[in-house]
């Protein structure tokens, strides 16, 4: 046993077996990516890579209804009106997080039986596969509706995993890409019956840790090696990000998603039909 414990989480519940660390997300009502729950997230990135008794890391939730939303726009809306343009070489917060998570010596696997949406989603494609419940699990990149972009990686990551024309279509239409047809195009890594799901995460997360942790590891790096790293990418989109988030139009568009219901159960449901009608309003 590792003297290396895990931190203390607001949000988070986390429980280790046979060298599986299971990861329950914990933010009700939707799993708003709140400043919490990302401080939370960040703590347990950083431990994540020193520790090394787990070999896999499974990200689950415990609402049946979200895996993991956006960011917190509030807290978007809350930060300074001057704030620059972004000129920085460093990676920001969010888009260091999942790098640290992409880059963890240890296999990451995310269960998804409901919606996962906007930053929840660039943490979801920074995780080495998303499994899916048929009929349930959905995904959907709303920035660009409500004025903004994604912001955490997602112009980067979705295009790698699916293709750009593929990738174009949800994050410029922002529609809702439903688990059968993200299997299809490998967003989700497999779509299960949800009867199935938790079955199969538990039996290939425990085949995965049984095996030797070197090989383990040592194939996790080398599979990593071939793909470029995303870093300038992600640099660029940060300062598109922060162009938009930080205009007036944008910052119209986001308080007018609040206004119609963003943020809650009912309309982060509605999320795809929610984000166009805040298009819709900024006449």
């Amino acid at each position: 046993m590792s003297d290396n414990k895990a931190p203390e989480y607001k949000h988070l519940q986390v429980s280790s077996e046979e060298q599986v660390l299971w990861v329950t997300i914990d933010n009700p009502p939707i799993n708003l990516i709140t400043k919490s729950l990302l401080t939370d997230l960040i703590k347990l990135s950083y431990w994540l890579s020193s520790e090394e008794e787990n070999t896999v890391i499974v990200f689950q939730s415990a609402n049946p209804d979200f895996f993991l939303a956006h960011f917190d726009v509030t807290a978007l809306l809350e930060q300074p009106e001057d704030k620059p343009a972004s000129a920085q070489q460093e990676l920001n917060v969010f888009d260091a997080l999942c790098e640290r998570l992409r880059l963890l010596p240890k296999v990451t696997i995310c269960k998804i039986a409901g919606r996962v949406g906007g930053g929840g989603s660039e943490i979801a494609m920074a995780c080495d596969m998303r499994f899916a419940a048929l009929g349930l699990a959905k995904m959907n990149q709303m920035e660009v509706p409500i004025g903004i972009i994604p912001g955490g990686g997602g112009t980067q990551r979705l295009p790698s995993l699916i293709g750009y024309s593929r990738a174009a279509e949800l994050i410029l239409g922002g529609i809702d890409l439903e688990a059968n047809t993200g299997e299809e195009w490998g967003y989700f890594t497999r779509a299960l019956p949800p009867e199935e799901l938790d079955e199969y995460v538990f039996w290939l997360a425990n085949r995965i840790a049984s095996f030797d942790s070197a090989a383990v590891r040592g194939a996790k790096t080398s599979l990593l090696n071939s793909a470029p790293s995303p870093r300038n990418g992600l640099l660029e989109e940060s300062a598109i990000f922060d162009k938009l988030c930080y205009s007036d139009n944008g910052q119209h568009l986001m308080r007018r998603f609040l206004d119609l219901g963003g943020q809650t159960v009912e309309g982060e449901l509605r999320i795809s039909d929610l984000s166009a009608e805040v298009a819709k309003s900024r006449e």
